[in-house]
């Protein structure tokens, strides 16, 4: 039997954590119909009135709604608290237009930092531990996420932030961390800086939990070598209130959804239908318990599947199973499902920055796939393999993730054209459908 933080509610019969989910659902539709002129617009073009809702049975007869429609209604379209109530706010750190702002109590608060805490605990973490946040601070959710997760436990807190390497690993090796919270990406810069400083038999870490960008099996092997750990996933986005969504448990197959909070569904992208367990389709949240700026069948663009197969630790809350990629940016290329993270997932884990361009073309009836990717000024200055080792290497991980060949070519720093919105990642040439 595992760690938990919160047993009775995290490990609660199937059918009593569903009537509680009714219970609170039917609660929060009624709560947003009267306090937010939206979701009164939405629901009535839609025909539904709160009396219609009497559980988790009636769901799927709620609208959709989608990051479009939080722009549009930024700042305060959403909000469903007086803001007298609310004591922060969260943002993302869109780079398309507006940005997306999430509203929240103190209440909201605590409940947030609860799910981090059962994060944290399902990774190996009691109030002995050290646990070392580098996630960014300020409006990003990742530091102020696993920061009030770590303090609801009672580890010793250190709210690093992000970057500053030198002073991670003093720290790192001065108090003793013990539980490593950040990105796969920077988790694996740390690991090779501490072999490279030769600290790895000063370091006390135990366990990390790395979230906020797609990783693969194989990298996470990197990771638990590299630093003597074992990595846990974690899920989640500021629009449904930050990490702790969803977190893996020793069993690390899939992250536990926070049921009592929020409501899963995977649903069919292009016809809304509501998909069987087991499914790959896209995730949908809504948010049971959040007072400042619930969101009701959120659209998260993620792809996955759900299971609710019995788990060795002994967790009744449904498992998803990490995201493959978003329904929104999905190629298909030689007849396989091919998603920008997926490739950027294997530089990544390279050690390259995420300066890349994906060429996709059509010579004849046959798709063409080619990676470009810039080698990062320390792997100009101070070569250690040739550019052919480097390419040969990225086409066996492309190969092993994606399960086609794909050309790779690896061009010198500063190359790849920057863009001022978002990358411009894939050019696809092959003209199949227009990309508005």
């Amino acid at each position: 039997m595992g760690n938990y933080y919160q047993p009775e509610i995290e490990t609660m019969p199937v059918e009593q954590l569903k009537a509680l989910q009714s219970e609170r659902l039917v609660a929060q539709v009624k709560h947003v119909y009267e306090n937010v002129e939206f979701y009164r617009n939405r629901m009535e073009e839609a025909g539904v009135k709160p009396e219609d809702i009497h559980g988790i049975e009636d769901l799927h007869k709620l609208p959709f709604i989608t990051k479009d429609d939080l722009r549009d209604q930024y700042p305060y379209g959403l909000l469903a608290a007086p803001l007298s109530e609310c004591v922060r706010i969260q943002s993302t750190s869109g780079t398309t237009g507006r940005r997306v702002v999430a509203f929240y109590t103190q209440e909201d608060v605590d409940l947030w930092d609860e799910c981090c805490a059962r994060a944290i605990v399902a990774a190996g973490g009691t109030k002995e531990d050290v646990c070392h946040v580098c996630y960014g601070y300020g409006l990003f959710t990742g530091g102020p996420g696993l920061n009030g997760g770590s303090h609801k436990v009672g580890c010793l807190t250190l709210p690093m932030s992000s970057g500053n390497t030198e002073r991670q690993l003093q720290f790192m090796t001065d108090l003793g961390s013990t539980i490593i919270c950040c990105t796969p990406s920077y988790a694996a810069n740390l690991g090779e800086a501490i072999n490279e400083r030769g600290l790895r038999d000063k370091i006390k870490l135990k366990a990390g939990i790395f979230g906020a960008e797609p990783w693969t099996e194989e990298m996470r092997h990197n990771i638990e070598d590299s630093l003597g750990i074992k990595a846990y996933d974690i899920y989640g986005l500021t629009e449904i209130s930050g990490p702790g969504v969803s977190f893996e448990c020793e069993e690390q197959a899939g992250m536990h959804i926070q049921e009592d909070h929020f409501i899963p569904e995977i649903i069919n992208p292009d016809t809304g239908e509501v998909l069987p367990e087991g499914e790959v389709g896209e995730l949908v949240f809504t948010c049971i318990t959040k007072k400042a700026f619930p969101l009701l069948r959120y659209r998260t663009r993620d792809l996955c599947y759900l299971t609710r197969k019995k788990c060795s630790c002994g967790r009744t809350h449904i498992r998803m199973h990490k995201p493959m990629g978003r329904s929104d940016d999905m190629m298909v290329v030689k007849g396989v499902n091919v998603w920008p993270s997926q490739i950027e997932a294997v530089l990544l884990n390279q050690g390259y920055q995420a300066n890349y361009q994906i060429l996709v073309d059509r010579i004849g009836n046959n798709d063409t796939i080619e990676v470009q990717v810039e080698l990062t000024p320390e792997m100009a200055e101070t070569p250690t393999l040739t550019v052919e080792q480097r390419e040969k290497k990225i086409v066996a991980g492309l190969k092993s993730m994606l399960g086609i060949k794909v050309d790779v070519k690896v061009v010198e720093p500063k190359t790849i054209t920057r863009s001022e919105g978002k990358a411009v990642r894939v050019i696809d040439k092959r003209n199949l459908y227009r990309q508005a």
